[in-house]
């Protein structure tokens, strides 16, 4: 999970909810993320996230011999005996090594479950899904169900090519093959194979970024031009790629030295996470968007005198100059402790001034649950636990993939198809347990504020403005939502308002 939480308006890249099981995926997660996807029919996330981890079996194919390249890799540790090779069975001290790490793995997966129950209120979000027609026209619903349509193609392709790639590294020597030809260092390898990977996966997102963006321009929300679009999409590939080569480098080097480099190797995706959480919001989301302070005059004073009133210690409201790229309404919390930042985007501003708090509440509501908190810690266990898994499932696939070991550079290519099925097969779990939390951020926001009805008038806005679906079927809701739909916030701002007997005008 990355360091923040997002609560009202879709962002253009990175919308997870505010959780995310690591820094960064292996492969992108589909030509058109799921956060595209859920583009203006979702909400919020800084623009430019990446987000916004397992398989197989032997066949008896024959796996080509690792080149070693110029630098031959180093033998085990002495006192470990002789790696196995990619055809041996395992050695009693490999047996105890992967009894050890099964033990591990179970008393993470406890753990993440125990504080993911602990830190989301499970209670039902609406009796059932709301009928949106009582609060949209008939040209509201239209459009959005429109948009929807324009958007799923490209969606659905992009999820299914991500896959394929992903089972492709994993199941066939392909990316052993692509990556054998390099040459160089161990450690050049290993930065040029994810390089090499990465713009391969991006030759083929590409056209679907473009085809998504020209919907997003028909309808509206999008205000870059082409230039603009192509930048941000650099970065974020660049973004992408820097944290992929640190995370691989790192990995091929423990497993290069040490039988068991699962162990430091679960500390340091664990230590990685939680330092993004501190780090991201002052070094890569300024890489996006230009933040200022918000000007001195009643919105900002009432703005941090509800926090105060809240009892939420926040540093600062920023503005993201987010109109030079989009049209959407949005807002998120990022960072905790002192990089804690309430962030809303200037076009937000031109809402009324009791929305804009109404939006500010529900952040504070995060704040107040400490879900960037919460979501950091199970991002950081899952992390760990997603090294502890690799090195657990590496041997089942490890020939069908021709590499012998993670220490071969070529290796690279399974782990990033790895990475990437895990997170696409995590990516249904987090979108429930985030859909609670915005529901819980919500009634914080209706409890704070007292005000109902300009939470439902809120809501409105919000979909109407981003498009958001309205009535999104099961899968989409299963895969993409990260929020719940706007028709089931404004039935829950009703309930409150019954149970509490606030009227709603």
């Amino acid at each position: 999970m990355s360091g923040r939480q997002d609560a009202d308006g879709p962002s253009e890249e990175a919308e997870t909810g505010g959780e995310t099981s690591g820094p960064v995926d292996g492969v992108h997660a589909g030509a058109v993320t799921a956060q595209d996807r859920a583009g203006a029919a979702t909400e919020d996330g800084p623009p430019g996230a990446w987000t916004r981890h397992e398989r197989g079996q032997g066949d008896g194919m024959p796996v080509t011999t690792p080149d070693p390249g110029p630098d031959p890799e180093p033998g085990p540790e002495p006192d470990q005996g002789p790696a196995p090779g990619p055809d041996s069975a395992p050695g009693p001290a490999e047996r105890r090594f992967r009894r050890q790490a099964a033990v591990v793995l179970g008393v993470l997966a406890a753990v993440i479950l125990a504080v993911a129950a602990f830190s989301t209120p499970w209670h039902a979000l609406t009796a059932g899904p709301p009928d949106p027609a009582r609060d949209f026209t008939a040209a509201e619903i239209a459009r959005a169900q429109a948009f929807d349509a324009a958007t799923s193609l490209p969606s659905y392709l992009g999820l299914a090519l991500t896959l394929a790639f992903a089972a492709l590294l994993v199941a066939t020597p392909f990316g052993a093959r692509v990556l054998g030809r390099l040459r160089g260092p161990w450690w050049v390898r290993v930065i040029v194979g994810v390089l090499v990977l990465t713009a391969i996966v991006e030759a083929v997102r590409w056209p679907l970024g473009v085809w998504f963006e020209t919907v997003l321009r028909d309808y509206g929300l999008s205000t870059q031009d082409w230039a603009g679009w192509t930048a941000d999409r650099l970065k974020s590939l660049g973004v992408e790629a820097f944290l992929l080569c640190l995370m691989l480098l790192v990995l091929v080097a423990l497993a290069r030295r040490m039988r068991r480099w699962w162990i430091p190797a679960a500390a340091g995706a664990c230590a990685l996470t939680l330092a993004m959480s501190f780090v991201y919001p002052v070094v890569f989301e300024p890489l996006f968007n230009d933040f200022t302070s918000m000007p001195q005059g009643s919105l900002r004073d009432n703005l941090l005198d509800m926090a105060e009133r809240d009892g939420v210690p926040v540093r600062d409201v920023l503005v993201a100059d987010a109109s030079r790229r989009t049209t959407a309404l949005n807002a998120y919390v990022s960072g905790f402790g002192a990089t804690r930042r309430i962030v809303v985007y200037d076009t937000l501003l031109k809402a009324p001034q009791p929305q804009v708090e109404l939006v500010v509440a529900h952040e504070l509501g995060h704040a107040k649950a400490d879900d960037v908190l919460y979501g950091t810690l199970v991002g950081a266990l899952g992390a760990a636990l997603g090294a502890v898994l690799l090195y657990l499932v590496f041997g089942s696939v490890r020939r069908r993939a021709g590499v012998a070991s993670i220490a071969d550079p070529r290796a690279v290519g399974v782990v990033m198809g790895l990475m990437t099925l895990g997170s696409l097969i995590m990516g249904p779990a987090q979108n429930v347990i985030s859909r609670h939390i915005e529901a819980r951020a919500d009634v914080h926001a209706l409890d704070l504020t007292r005000d109902p009805a300009t939470f439902i008038a809120m809501q409105k806005r919000l979909a109407v403005t981003n498009i958001s679906d309205l009535s999104p079927d099961a899968v989409e809701y299963v895969l993409y939502a990260s929020h719940p739909s706007s028709p089931e916030r404004i039935a829950l701002a009703r309930s409150w308002a019954e149970l509490n007997g606030v009227p709603v005008s």
